[in-house]
């Protein structure tokens, strides 16, 4: 994978437009065959990362949340690989993920949500978790933030609707544990770039 090894480890992204300009320094980066998981609460950037990406990438967009769809593919501008953009909220199993049936050699694939089920895509993957305040400000000189929700999707107070254990968010969908008036929409985002392997 050609993605540099000074992308690894973590960095505070300030801004939306730093974290579509981080995106974009990574897409231009990545070949076909590379494998992004993208890990963190809800409105911590991964959108807008994968928005700068598809743009580092060459790809035809918009590029919009696959929520619904579950999978997007954006052909290439620029004759370099397609961007597969991936979510996988809704899916319950990395089985499912597979019944996709994702040419991923061929293809760059980003899929949000997908820590615990995409392992299996790739002998190694790029993992990159971005994690959020809720209703915290940098406290110290190094920026660390107190009340940053951490990338566990299944984690009621990170704003994923109420269900049982299994994040299943049942006849509750939409119901959120959180009040987003405390979301700091507009307050830096910790991210950390790491290279995993099976």
């Amino acid at each position: 994978m050609p993605l540099s090894n000074t992308l690894l480890g973590q960095r505070t992204i300030a801004t939306a437009d730093d974290m579509h300009e981080f995106g974009r320094t990574i897409g231009s980066q990545l070949v076909a065959g590379d494998v992004i998981i993208l890990t963190g609460p809800l409105g911590a950037g991964k959108t807008t990362f994968t928005r700068g990406l598809a743009e580092g990438l060459g790809v035809r967009g918009p590029i919009q949340s696959p929520t619904f769809v579950i999978a997007r593919t954006h052909p290439s501008l620029t004759g370099r690989a397609p961007l597969v953009h991936m979510d996988a909220y809704r899916l319950g199993s990395a089985a499912e993920l597979d019944d996709l049936d994702i040419a991923v050699e061929r293809s760059v694939v980003v899929v949000e949500w997908g820590r615990g089920l995409a392992e299996d895509l790739a002998d190694t993957w790029w993992d990159i978790e971005f994690e959020r305040p809720i209703g915290g400000v940098p406290d110290d000189a190094n920026g660390s933030v107190h009340g940053v929700a951490h990338g566990d999707e299944n984690d009621v107070a990170h704003g994923v609707p109420h269900g049982d254990a299994s994040g299943d968010a049942g006849s509750n969908a939409g119901d959120f544990a959180i009040d987003a008036s405390d979301l700091d929409a507009d307050a830096p985002r910790i991210v950390t770039v790491t290279r995993e392997s099976r």
